[in-house]
C-alpha cells in the first residue's frame, strides 16, 4: 500500500541571486547608474556623489583573510554602529563599510585601527594581497600563502595606508604553481625544483592510477610495474615540477623544505587601461621557503617595489615602467641577479601554449 503525499510547494527556477534586492546600501540603490563623480577625501576612504546630490562614503580596511567568527562579528558590530549595517568584502579580503554620514567616518576609522584593521588600500597604494589558502585548506601547498602575506604586509603597511605609488599595485601569492593566485604587478609563487618522489609501496593501495596519469598536464607520468605491483614512473625530461600529481595521490610527494623554493614574478596586468593585459615574468627564484617570516622574500619584494616607487612615472603600472626602462636597468635598479634559468626554454612549451585560449602558434 502506498500513500501519495500532497505536494504543497512549487519549484521556482530563480537563477543566480540578484544582489540588488536587499544587499545594496539605500544610497547605492537610489543612485544606481546615476553617479556624478567620485573621489578620495583621504587614503582608505572613497566618496561617491550622485546626480541627486547624495553622498556615500566607503571606508576600506585590511583583514588577515583567514577570518575567525569572532573577527567577523567584530566587523559586523562596527558596521552596525557606524555604517548602517552595511559591510562587504573585496576580492582581496579588504572589508568595506558604507555610510551616508560623513560624521561617522573618522570614529569608524579610529575603531577599526584600534581593533587591528588598518585603513587604506585605495588609489595609488598597495592593496591587500590576493592569495591562496596555504596550509590551512589546500591539499597541495608547498608553502603557506597566508603566512607569506602576513609577513609581507607587515613590511609594507605604510604603502597600504598611504597613496605614494606611481599607480595602484596589485600583489598576489600562490602556494603552488598551478591553482590559485593570478596575474599581478608582483607575485610570489612557489617553485619546485625536482620531480616527485614516488612511494611505490603505498601508491597502488591508496591511489587510482588512471587519475594520476590523467592529472599530469604534460603527460610525463606513465603506468609501470615495480616489485610486481602496479605503479607509475615519471619521465623527468617532460616533468615541469608542477605538483599536480600530488593532489591526486599523496604517494607522489613533491614538497621538500630544501627543494621547494620561492620565485618572484612581475609585470602582470589584467585590465585594458592604457595598455593591453600582460603576463608576468620571472625575475627572482631560488629564494628560501623559510616560515614564519620569509626574510629573503620580503627583502626582494621591497627592493622591487621601492625601485618602482622611485622611478615610475605617474599612472605607470609596474609592467609599463619595466617596458620603458628595459630589463637591464630593472636589474640595476633593484639589485637582483639575472641568470639563464629565468629564460623559458621548456621544450614542450609550444604545445602547452597551443592549449591556451589566448596564445596560438
Amino acid at each position: 500500500m502506498s500513500i501519495k503525499a500532497k505536494r504543497e510547494w512549487k519549484t521556482i527556477e530563480s537563477g543566480p541571486y540578484d544582489y540588488r534586492n536587499d544587499t545594496l546600501h539605500p544610497v547605492v540603490k537610489k543612485n544606481y547608474g546615476k553617479w556624478k563623480y567620485h573621489d578620495r577625501p583621504r587614503p582608505g576612504v572613497l566618496r561617491h556623489v550622485g546626480e541627486s546630490g547624495d553622498e556615500l562614503f566607503t571606508v576600506r580596511a585590511g583583514t588577515p583573510r583567514q577570518d575567525t567568527v569572532d573577527m567577523v562579528r567584530r566587523l559586523c558590530d562596527i558596521a552596525d554602529k557606524y555604517a548602517d549595517g552595511y559591510l562587504r568584502f573585496t576580492v582581496r579580503s579588504n572589508a568595506e563599510f558604507m555610510t551616508s554620514n560623513w560624521d561617522n567616518v573618522e570614529p569608524m576609522i579610529q575603531e577599526l585601527e584600534k581593533a587591528g584593521f588598518p585603513v587604506g588600500g585605495t588609489g595609488n597604494s598597495i592593496s591587500n594581497i590576493h592569495h591562496t589558502q596555504g596550509w590551512l585548506h589546500c591539499d597541495i601547498p608547498a608553502t603557506d600563502a597566508s603566512g607569506v602575506v602576513k609577513s609581507m604586509m607587515d613590511e609594507l603597511i605604510h604603502e597600504f595606508r598611504s597613496e605614494e605609488m606611481p599607480n595602484r599595485v596589485r600583489l598576489s601569492t600562490s602556494c603552488c604553481a598551478i591553482n590559485c593566485g593570478g596575474q599581478a604587478d608582483l607575485a610570489v609563487v612557489i617553485k619546485h625544483t625536482r620531480p616527485p618522489r614516488i612511494n611505490h609501496d603505498t601508491l597502488s593501495k591508496t591511489c587510482e592510477l588512471p587519475k594520476i596519469v590523467a592529472r599530469c598536464p604534460v603527460a610525463a607520468i606513465r603506468p609501470t610495474t615495480v616489485n610486481s605491483r602496479p605503479s607509475v614512473m615519471v619521465v623527468e625530461d617532460k616533468c615541469i615540477y608542477c605538483g599536480a600529481c600530488f593532489g591526486a595521490c599523496p604517494s607522489m610527494e613533491i614538497n621538500h623544505p630544501e627543494y621547494s623554493k620561492i620565485g618572484i614574478w612581475v609585470g602582470g596586468k589584467n585590465s585594458n587601461a592604457r595598455t593591453k593585459p600582460e603576463t608576468m615574468k620571472l625575475v627572482a627564484h631560488g629564494l628560501p621557503n623559510n616560515p614564519p617570516r620569509w626574510p629573503e622574500v620580503n627583502e626582494a619584494v621591497k627592493k622591487i617595489l621601492m625601485a618602482y616607487k622611485e622611478g615610475g612615472k605617474p599612472w605607470e603600472r609596474m609592467g609599463e615602467w619595466i617596458d620603458r626602462i628595459g630589463w637591464k636597468r630593472f636589474y640595476d635598479e633593484t639589485g637582483l641577479t639575472f641568470d639563464l634559468d629565468m629564460i623559458d626554454s621548456y621544450r614542450f612549451a609550444r604545445t602547452t601554449f597551443n592549449q591556451s585560449a589566448h596564445v596560438r602558434f
